[in-house]
């Protein structure tokens, strides 16, 4: 006979930790890394520093936990829909998923890789190693979802996958930046739209 099993209920901390994290990255992507502290968030949230020490012990361990709540968004909003997809069509996926992302603001401030990636690029330390590699696995990602569309005949064979992934990825970020800074509401459109036929005239299915 089957004995009963109690129902696992979720710790009340991980939730608590969650939803910290969530407003740490809105936060975050609109002051930078460096402008959240234990003290900012605290007020922000109206808890005390003594609750938040009990979940990030020092601002760097509280900027790690930020980026890597911030990747899991990322993935979930980003790269897992796109993955029903393969070749070509995953690679469109991926970067019509990315330019919704950061054009829908789910975060105040844009996207938060493009915000951090040049608040950190020249500081050394953990939380910039961190936001390198995950930068270097995102492009890997795109690099690779365009060789295998190569390998299924899609793209040209000619077409340089690092090129590319560099062309897309620069696009995204200068849309995220005329976005914030002049307020362009076109911005994400003009990136997608030049993004889409560059993928086009790379097709060998026109």
């Amino acid at each position: 006979m089957r004995q009963h099993q109690p129902k696992v209920k979720r710790p009340r901390g991980v939730k608590t930790r969650e939803s910290i994290l969530r407003r740490a990255v809105s936060i975050a992507s609109v002051e930078g890394l460096e402008g959240l502290t234990i003290g900012r968030l605290a007020a922000d949230l109206g808890i005390s520093k003594s609750g938040l020490f009990a979940h990030f012990g020092s601002k760097e361990e509280l900027q790690l936990a930020v980026v890597e709540a911030a990747r899991v968004i990322f993935v979930e909003r980003v790269v897992r829909p796109a993955y029903h997809e393969k070749g070509m069509k995953r690679l469109r996926a991926l970067y019509e998923n990315w330019i919704a992302y950061s054009d829908e603001k789910t975060f105040p401030g844009g996207c938060f890789f493009s915000a951090v990636s040049l608040e950190f690029d020249d500081r050394p330390g953990k939380v910039r190693d961190q936001i390198r590699r995950l930068m270097k696995v995102w492009l890997n990602t795109l690099e690779d979802t365009t060789r295998a569309a190569q390998a299924a005949r899609e793209i040209k064979k000619d077409v340089d996958p690092h090129q590319l992934a560099f062309e897309m990825h620069a696009l995204a970020n200068a849309a995220n930046w005329s976005s914030r800074l002049f307020q362009d509401k076109t911005a994400f459109r003009v990136a997608r739209t030049a993004v889409l036929q560059r993928l086009e005239q790379l097709s060998t299915r026109k």
